[in-house]
């Protein structure tokens, strides 16, 4: 996906208000780099590395870890993830364990959240056709637009519904006239879009120095009601 379109932070903070609403939700960090996990102040480290994750004898449960809120688990990514196109080329049947995984997850998990790194890679395309929805930020742009039909294009390529896709506008700038045409455009022209977006906000900004989901630290301010806007509308389209 784009880059620094508020993947994580959209993450982070859907699975922190399904949890708030009693549904067990967990959070699957897939970004090296390990933002989630930060985000959850959870400790960005797999046992075994990446490899485990594949390995279908392994009880992934153990790897699993309570954040400080209630209903809302992850599991943490570390820098091994970045290999993690090599294990799944050398897994075989890949798809199907990555599938096996995200069902296990579904008897204990009413919401499994996956983090994913930015870019088309074989583990996103894994991603695209284990799950049953794919939310993609969408600054409103000409490059992350393009990234967006490119992710339509290889739906319709490999037989996927688009209707798996739920695509929302991030990182929104007001004062820019060129978001506000692309986005007046879109929302005409393209019925994936949700209708609810999120500005670019420094309070989403201040997650990297709370350590914590918006909605936790900032329950009333603004960015925060944008996101259980968000939620209620994804909640819509999914039912």
């Amino acid at each position: 996906m784009y880059k620094r379109q508020g993947k994580t932070t959209t993450a982070v903070n859907l699975a922190f208000l399904a949890a708030q609403e009693g549904l067990k939700s967990l959070v699957w960090d897939f970004d090296p780099q390990g933002s989630a996990s930060f985000f959850c102040q959870v400790s960005a480290k797999i046992k075994g590395g990446a490899k485990n994750l594949m390995d279908s004898k392994n009880d992934l449960s153990d790897a699993i870890k309570e954040t400080d809120y209630l209903n809302l688990d992850v599991l943490p990514a570390d820098f091994s993830i970045r290999n993690m196109d090599i294990i799944l080329d050398d897994t075989k049947k890949s798809k199907k364990k990555l599938k096996a995984i995200t069902e296990q997850f579904a008897k204990k998990y009413a919401y499994t959240f996956m983090d994913c790194p930015p870019g088309f890679s074989l583990l996103s395309e894994h991603i695209f056709e284990t799950v049953d929805y794919v939310i993609v930020p969408v600054v409103p742009s000409t490059l992350s637009l393009r990234t967006y039909h490119q992710v339509i294009e290889y739906f319709e390529k490999n037989s996927i519904k688009t209707k798996k896709i739920l695509p929302f506008f991030s990182m929104v700038d007001g004062r820019k006239t060129i978001h506000k045409e692309i986005m007046e455009s879109c929302f005409m022209e393209d019925s994936l879009i949700l209708k609810s977006f999120i500005r670019n906000s420094s309070e989403i900004e201040k997650m990297g120095v709370e350590l914590a989901p918006l909605p936790a630290f900032a329950p009333k301010s603004k960015s925060s009601d944008a996101y259980k806007s968000l939620w209620k509308e994804i909640k819509k389209r999914i039912k």
